[in-house]
């Protein structure tokens, strides 16, 4: 047997890990390069963070329709092609608003008073123009994890794609293993920009090797005929004998049809109520270690985010093969093993509401703790985008992808954007501002990592609720 479809999954991988590093670049690089040049606050970065989780969840709508019509192939990418022009041209905002601003330099901009109106003016204009990329960014990277999972569907069995989709979905984790290792460096010692740029070309290389090597596995050179055989296994045997969903594969499923469907609503209902935790850590976690004393230049934080991401990749990882252990080894049905390994997942988060009050004690408790949590989310989200393969045809998978990450967004968008009001305004209030007995920002914080804490749980007991068995699609 050829072995082609891991080298597929390691194409996978390193489109997420890029995917991840072009989204890290600004949340590595404002709290102690970008914000001192443009003079921003926590409020606005929140802005641009959540408008960006909202357009991301929009387009998303659109993004796994759009693989789905174009191909896998053509599809990708475009889409990787997209999203790095996005993360190059942030590299641009500094140079037209000065031009906007009507001054000369960066140190012109940074001289400027703080709280003056030309101070305001300055952080209007970037903000804008950041966001502007940011949509650009967020149009590319929209096309991702709809294509990725429908490769996965396509080169691997119903048994294996849980643990194929935890491989190439630890690409999060290692892209931001790595940003805060490369990241700081590029923009401390060449600027802020050419981290942008350096990491934003990244892209255009895994395209062209994409081209090269990618077809789908029946008309594939790589792949031999007993690979073959053994990835269309799902389609010959059946110990259950269940319905097949590929007995009319041909057929396009509309976006409204998808919406007919309690399968469809478990997804969006896994997606929309945790996907925000992650992006959550993703974009605050060095700015909360700088909030802790430690920013995000000195060695500490790059230990601390280093060792936050070490623990999500690995634990994520063996998360993904879980379900094939319950299958192979317990004998249970695939989607049963996949619920009771994403019930495991769940349980991980819980601990992030001790993250805040274990701070005081050392920092490594909420690097180990946020870290889980982390972990706990990644194998919950790989096992949750392999549902869709299990009750969906693989004419729908991108689509439905596309649906569920839209839904993500918007929970992405709504922490994000009450996560910024919510620091400024209990910085603001300083110690009247309360909560489990943590005053002041600290209390902000504490107040998101209980929710963090929850969301999993109550999202696999109403996933449980809509689809308490294995049920494909019939049509």
């Amino acid at each position: 047997m050829s072995y082609f479809r891991w080298v597929i999954c390691a194409l996978l991988f390193v489109a997420t890990t890029v995917n991840y590093l072009d989204r890290q670049v600004l949340s590595l690089t404002w709290k102690d390069f970008i914000a001192v040049d443009f003079h921003w606050n926590d409020n606005n970065y929140g802005n641009i963070t959540s408008i960006f989780s909202i357009f991301y969840a929009f387009i998303s709508l659109f993004a796994g329709k759009f693989i789905d019509w174009m191909g896998t192939k053509k599809g990708y990418i475009w889409a990787i092609v997209i999203w790095s022009i996005g993360a190059c041209l942030h590299a641009a905002c500094g140079m037209v608003t000065m031009k906007l601003s009507g001054l000369e330099s960066i140190d012109a901009l940074r001289a400027v008073e703080k709280g003056s109106q030309i101070a305001l003016t300055i952080s209007t204009i970037s903000v804008w123009l950041f966001l502007g990329c940011r949509i650009i960014l967020a149009t590319g990277e929209a096309g991702n994890f709809p294509a990725a999972i429908k490769v996965t569907a396509e080169y691997f069995p119903k048994k294996d794609r849980a643990f194929a989709t935890s491989i190439f979905n630890a690409g999060a984790s290692v892209g931001a293993l790595a940003a805060p290792l490369i990241i700081p460096f590029l923009a401390k010692s060449m600027g802020w920009e050419m981290a942008f740029i350096i990491i934003g070309s990244i892209g255009f290389l895994w395209a062209g090797a994409w081209f090269k090597l990618y077809d789908s596995p029946s008309k594939s050179r790589f792949v031999n005929s007993y690979e073959l055989k053994y990835i269309e296994s799902d389609k010959e045997t059946s110990v259950l004998k269940e319905p097949s969903t590929e007995k009319n594969s041909g057929r396009k499923f509309s976006i409204v049809d998808c919406f007919k469907y309690r399968q469809t609503w478990a997804f969006i209902v896994g997606k929309l109520m945790t996907d925000g935790v992650w992006w959550f850590f993703l974009f605050w976690a060095p700015a909360y270690f700088s909030e802790l004393g430690y920013p995000s230049t000195s060695g500490m934080a790059q230990l601390l985010i280093f060792v936050l991401y070490l623990i999500v990749t690995l634990v994520s990882i063996i998360g993904g093969y879980l379900p094939k252990y319950f299958v192979e080894k317990k004998g249970m049905h695939p989607y049963s093993g996949r619920m009771r390994a994403m019930f495991i997942f769940a349980c991980l988060p819980v601990f992030a509401m001790f993250a805040q009050p274990l701070a005081s004690v050392s920092i490594w408790w909420p690097c180990v703790i946020i870290g889980l949590a982390g972990a706990g989310h990644q194998a919950w989200s790989a096992n949750l985008y392999s549902t869709i393969g299990d009750m969906f045809p693989k004419t729908a998978i991108a689509t439905i992808t596309g649906i569920g990450t839209m839904f993500g967004g918007l929970c992405s968008f709504l922490i994000n954007k009450c996560s910024g009001k919510l620091f400024t305004h209990a910085e603001e209030l300083g110690d009247a501002f309360t909560f489990f007995g943590v005053t002041g920002k600290p209390a902000g914080y504490m107040m998101v990592f209980c929710y963090c804490a929850v969301a999993y749980i109550l999202a696999w007991v109403i996933m449980k609720i809509l689809v308490p068995k294995y049920k494909p699609i019939e049509y």
